[in-house]
């Protein structure tokens, strides 16, 4: 490796929401990285956005999502600290709530990452049945499946 690609930092994308599954990925990643130099971590919640005619105003969608977003915002705050107290310097801690208009969060992970240059993906596996999975699909399975120039971990 030449010495200007030793300094890089290594952009980590964690995918989350508020669940018991999503609380291990943060642990794992903390226990595995924490301490580690030339890391950095962004926490990512992605909002799946209802339908246009779910809401019957703007301002109830508006209110809808202000809550969704406090909501994110503080779980995201709960796994910064649990990173931070694992070892990443609280500056290489970053989060981010996004709303997302396709009908794919998994879409919206990896137009996260390739927007954000990050190296690795990191997501919960939800225990869903094979026909959960069928019927809804699976979206970290997607994200496996999407995951180009970077690579993908997937947390159960």
């Amino acid at each position: 490796m030449k010495g200007e690609a030793l300094n890089d930092e290594r952009h980590i994308l964690l995918a989350v929401d508020d669940s018991d599954i999503a609380r291990r990925a943060v642990s794992y990643v903390g226990d595995f990285l924490g301490g580690v130099p030339r890391f950095r971590i962004t926490l990512l919640n992605v909002i799946p956005e209802p339908p246009a005619d779910y809401f019957e105003s703007d301002a109830e969608r508006g209110a809808w999502v202000r809550q969704k977003r406090a909501e994110a915002e503080g779980f995201l705050e709960r796994y910064g600290q649990i990173l931070v107290q694992s070892g990443f310097e609280e500056d290489k801690v970053h989060t981010v709530v996004e709303l997302c208009r396709t009908p794919s969060v998994a879409q919206c992970i990896m137009e996260a990452q390739k927007r954000l240059k990050c190296c690795t993906v990191v997501t919960g596996r939800r225990g869903i049945s094979k026909q959960e999975e069928f019927i809804f699909g699976s979206t970290s399975k997607q994200v496996v499946h999407a995951g180009k120039n970077c690579a993908v971990w997937v947390v159960e």
